[in-house]
Formats: C-alpha cells, structure tokens, sequence
C-alpha cells in the first residue's frame, strides 16, 4: 500500500471557492475513479492557504492506473482548467508504510 500526499497553495482567500468547485465538479469525479480520500485537511498553522489531501492506492501501478483514467474524463479535464487559476503551488509526495 501507498498513500500520495498532494497539497495545493491556493491564493489568498480562494479556498471556498475552491472548496465549492471541487465538491460540486471535481469530487464526484475523483471519488468514482480513485475512491474516497483517506482525508481532505485546510492547514490552520504552518503556510496558509493550503489543502492537503491523503489518497490510498494498492501499488504504485495502482495510482497510474487510476490516475490515466481519471485524466482521460472529460469532466475531470473540464474541472481541473475551473480550478487551475485558484491554485498558485501544487506539492506530491508518495508515502510508504515504515510498520
């Protein structure tokens, strides 16, 4: 198992619009196709203006397969360019298990 960390530095102020876009356009399309979220977070101490969210994935086969798809849907493709001007900085990160 593997778990992708993506955070997202949004503009200052933007994060309920981002939050509203995403929830209406681009959750449903995510949660088809890579599942539900392990969790969806706003930082409140560190950089502001972040979100992080923690994805689960089976292999790192497992998250090319479900990440070609979802970047071969339309509505994933029409939400993404809505969302781009929201987002200033965009950060992954792959974590495996220690335990």
């Amino acid at each position: 198992m593997i778990v992708e960390q993506r955070t997202y530095t949004l503009q200052i102020g933007a994060i309920a619009a981002y939050r509203d876009l995403y929830l209406a356009e681009g959750y449903p399309v995510q949660a088809k196709i890579l599942g539900e979220p392990l969790g969806y977070y706003v930082t409140e101490v560190g950089p502001q203006n972040q979100v992080v969210h923690l994805w689960r994935y089976e292999s790192f086969e497992d998250r090319e397969t479900r990440r070609t798809a979802l970047f071969q849907d339309q509505d994933w493709i029409s939400y993404i360019k809505k969302a781009a001007p929201l987002v200033v900085a965009q950060e992954n990160r792959i974590l495996k298990p220690l335990l």
